[in-house]
């Protein structure tokens, strides 16, 4: 549908259709052309009819348009359109003009054939692929800004417009309604590729019109159809009953309705192109490109960004993949570091606390023996024994003297002896009844204790069982509870013989002398012993206590502080190993007398947990190392006892945690200088490629200037149409459609 500002737009439909029908009718031109021979009827319009002719001298067919129809015609129209041609004379994009006969009767043109038809027929077939319509619309493009170098604006693009040569590269066409530009005369293009601006017929011609149909074509040839036309948007120009109505309707349908976006639904229109397309069809010209050129420049930054598009991916993907492998190897590397550095301190602290636990068992079993054998050295007292062999054959009670004096001894020797740590020391006739203690005690003193194990040595007894023996070599007790102070105790034991062992005869045992020590008061493994929290020595009893329990905890760092936190009257808290590790603990601690000190040996835990847990609670490495006596026969010597020293999983492997911390921080590090510079050196390619704004002012100063090729916008720009060097024509061919339509339809392209 074109719509034109010619005084014959008054003639309707029927008139231009019998116009065409007599010419179609005719076997003859018009006139006859100088040196041309008509081979055959091409089309008619309003203004006249086209013939194809051949070149006598060359041979090289052409069209010849003859202006026919002089009622009402503008002459001027027709020297416009040849002016406008002989501006872009030798202009590959543009249809070529051969000759002009002025004061032939009628007027006609001569212009090159081009057999391929238009783009309108074209797209009659259906829509264009993008690749192919992106080509055709790159070569239109082209042509727009050679046409606005030279000071032309086409004025009325549109595939019917738009001639195919025989490479079926585009021709622009049908400069009729064309203006230069520093002309102020309107110009009416076609609808659904004007833009809203351009229909008003006091419009001042402007390059941006060109932008706007730029984008209908690309459209057109992507959808199948112009933009914005539909049944419903043609039947509302048809409501309208003059021309300046419809252009009325024409700009406000525009104006108002939203751009399609029926083109970025086609396969292969990326979001780049639908954006071209979108900003070329703004109904808002200060929002378009501003001229053919700034349309080119985006087209050509597309296909750069799509050409480099594989580059930039492998160049993103390369490093990537690269810095990838290289942090899957440090990652690999740091967690073998890590990990034998793990083993190798796991293994040192095993080995350390091995030692350590053999050492403390030693001072431990030391310690046991220095008891033993102060109790025996004082057990070898003459007017002890004496007086004990006088009590053990006596059926009567002891007298208050007596009583007295073997008080007074036991005090005596309790005192020369301080560093036995002893909570009590008691002595005891050979039926177990008690004849002194220290500290005294009168509700203990004269009872029977014949039955814990400390006397009988047979792991403890129901009170009153008869017949009980005294032990007859020195005996370290299971756990008791003492009946005097409610403390669980443990106690260091030995018989006291009627005579020597070093004299001949018979002898038998008179009494017993022992010392108790109470649970956490073990000074060979107190807190001077630890390093804080994170290594601890502890002791533990596998034999069982008298409630026939195993596994009792004698010495522990959290054990000593309730102890010494707790009042008098507080029972003691009891602690024990549970089943599995009672187990472990008998494994090692397995009476044999047929065994030497020597043949029991340790064993390591890298998983171990504190039975007491609370401060204690977590994973620690531990060595178990059992208490044996050595120089003692195996009944006394295996005390049942096992010491272990254990040593915070955290702690033992903080030096490994530490190089692992140290390494991680060097890789977060070398990893973000990496991508520091591989953003950076992107960002550099990124600015080059897509060039920067300073750049960008220097080449718009540049195509203003005339010294970048293009650049034409609104009306400021100057022709340069005398500079066009003639070159031989190309012999390719017009499209029907050379004559200009002046009626309003529903195809637009008629």
């Amino acid at each position: 549908m074109c719509v034109t500002q010619d005084p014959t737009i008054s003639q309707n439909a029927e008139d231009l259709q019998r116009a065409r029908r007599q010419s179609s009718q005719r076997l003859r031109p018009p006139t006859e052309v100088p040196g041309y021979e008509f081979e055959r009827f091409l089309g008619a319009g309003a203004y006249g009819e086209v013939w194809v002719a051949v070149d006598r001298n060359t041979g090289r067919r052409t069209a010849i348009k003859f202006y026919a129809h002089r009622g009402g015609v503008d002459w001027s129209l027709l020297s416009r359109e040849v002016e406008k041609l002989a501006f872009l004379f030798a202009d590959r994009y543009v249809v070529q003009l051969i000759d002009v006969g002025w004061d032939a009767n009628p007027p006609y043109y001569v212009m090159e054939f081009l057999e391929n038809g238009s783009l309108a027929d074209r797209i009659q077939t259906g829509p264009i692929p993008p690749v192919e319509a992106i080509s055709l619309f790159r070569d239109v493009t082209i042509g727009l800004i050679h046409a606005h170098d030279k000071g032309v604006l086409h004025c009325d693009l549109k595939p019917a417009n738009v001639l195919l040569d025989q490479d079926r590269r585009p021709r622009l066409a049908d400069f009729g309604q064309s203006r230069l530009s520093h002309e102020q005369t309107p110009a009416l293009g076609t609808l659904f590729y004007m833009a809203p601006e351009q229909a008003d017929l006091g419009a001042v011609p402007d390059a941006r019109w060109d932008v706007y149909a730029l984008g209908a074509l690309l459209y057109c040839m992507l959808c199948g159809e112009p933009p914005h036309r539909s049944p419903d948007t043609l039947t509302i120009f048809d409501r309208a009953a003059d021309l300046p109505g419809k252009l009325a309707a024409y700009r406000k349908h525009l104006q108002t309705t939203p751009i399609p976006t029926k083109h970025r639904d086609v396969p292969g229109v990326d979001r780049d192109l639908g954006d071209i397309i979108t900003k070329c069809l703004q109904p808002n010209p200060t929002r378009r490109f501003p001229n053919p050129q700034a349309v080119l420049d985006a087209l050509d930054m597309r296909t750069m960004r799509r050409a480099r598009r594989p580059l930039l991916v492998l160049g993103a993907i390369g490093p990537a993949v690269l810095l990838a492998v290289l942090s899957w190897f440090a990652w690999s590397v740091y967690r073998t570091s890590v990990r034998e550095s793990d083993e190798a301190l796991t293994q040192r602290s095993v080995e350390t606390n091995l030692f350590a636990a053999q050492f403390v068992a030693e001072a431990v079993a030391g310690e046991i023996d220095r008891r033993w054998q102060t109790l025996e050295q004082e057990a070898t007292d003459r007017d002890l024994r004496e007086e004990l062999a006088r009590v053990s054959t006596s059926q009567a009670k002891l007298s208050n003297a007596e009583q007295r004096q073997l008080q007074t001894w036991i005090e005596r020797t309790a005192a020369r002896n301080p560093d036995l740590q002893a909570a009590s020391w008691t002595m005891m006739d050979a039926r177990g009844n008690q004849l002194a203690r220290v500290p005294y005690e009168a509700k203990t003193v004269g009872k029977n204790y014949a039955f814990r194990d400390y006397f009988n040595g047979r792991g403890g007894l129901p009170e009153g069982t008869p017949d009980i023996k005294p032990i007859e070599s020195p005996h370290l007790s299971n756990v008791f509870v003492s009946q005097s102070t409610s403390d669980r105790k443990v106690a260091f034991s030995v018989p006291v013989w009627s005579v020597p062992d070093k004299l001949d005869g018979p002898r038998q045992v008179v009494g017993v002398l022992s010392v108790t020590v109470a649970l956490g008061q073990f000074a060979e493994l107190r807190s001077d012993n630890d390093v804080g929290r994170s290594l601890i020595a502890v002791l533990v009893d596998a034999k069982p206590d008298s409630d026939q329990r195993s596994g009792a905890v004698l010495e522990h760092p959290q054990l000593a502080a309730l102890t010494a936190a707790k009042k008098p009257d507080d029972p003691f808290p009891a602690y024990y190993f549970d089943k599995s590790g009672v187990d472990r603990l008998r494994q090692l601690t397995d009476a044999d007398a047929s065994k030497s000190a020597k043949s029991y040996k340790s064993a390591a835990d890298i998983d171990y947990r504190d039975p007491l847990g609370q401060d204690y609670d977590g994973r620690w490495i531990a060595a178990f190392q059992p208490v044996v006596v050595s120089g003692r026969p195996a009944e006394s010597g295996t005390t049942g006892w096992v010491v272990i020293v254990q040593e915070r999983y955290e702690a033992a492997l903080k030096p490994a945690q530490e190089l692992g911390e140290k390494l991680w921080r060097y890789g977060v590090t070398a990893l973000g200088v990496v991508l520091a510079v591989v953003t950076a050196l992107w960002g550099f390619v990124m600015i080059v490629l897509n060039e920067s704004p300073r750049w960008k002012v220097a080449a718009f100063i540049r195509r203003t200037a005339g010294l970048g090729g293009g650049g034409l916008s609104g009306t400021s720009h100057s022709a340069n149409s005398a500079r066009a060097t003639p070159g031989p024509p190309t012999p390719t061919a017009p499209v029907g459609g050379a004559l200009p339509t002046i009626t309003m339809g529903k195809a637009a392209d008629e």
